[in-house]
């Protein structure tokens, strides 16, 4: 589900069964590495809006958390924790935020959500053919990083 209206209001009837939220880290800068910064953003808002096309009724896409690139880590981790803290306090069970800025990696062990970074991969020259296919192979491993994320919480 996305942070639509009508999606929020289907959330709301079915919010038993919505228990992971997903979280997009999006960097912006104009001054600096502009071209990978935007490239960045633009893979991991692909890869978030196919993941929620494919996992629709059981997570929620919220909207991107955007940060300056020069923002300092530690302001911006705590930042997003306070997104955390919203969404767990909402009732998600689980949090996942999508990065390809692997500054996120420094972190980490201060998230409650689970981390998962991508490197970029730049699509502006790939054919239409190959960037399906190119994303759908990096949708099957968030796919299994999420499937992991619900096993190990029955199992633990």
């Amino acid at each position: 589900m996305k942070w639509t209206e009508s999606d929020i209001e289907v959330y709301a009837k079915e919010k038993e069964y919505v228990d992971t939220a997903v979280v997009p880290l999006i960097p912006i800068s104009l001054t600096s590495n502009m071209k990978s910064t935007v490239s960045m953003g633009e893979y991991i808002t692909i890869i978030a809006n196919e993941l929620e096309r494919q996992l629709k009724g059981r997570m929620l896409l919220v909207p991107a958390f955007t940060y300056l690139q020069s923002e300092d880590q530690d302001s911006r981790a705590e930042r997003l924790r306070k997104i955390e803290d919203e969404l767990t306090e909402g009732g998600m069970k689980h949090i996942i935020t999508l990065t390809s800025d692997v500054d996120w990696k420094q972190s980490e062990e201060h998230l409650s959500s689970g981390l998962l970074w991508m490197p970029a991969i730049p699509l502006e020259h790939m054919d239409d053919q190959y960037k399906v296919e190119t994303v759908s192979a990096q949708i099957k491993q968030v796919l299994q990083f999420v499937t992991n994320k619900w096993q190990s919480s029955i199992k633990g």
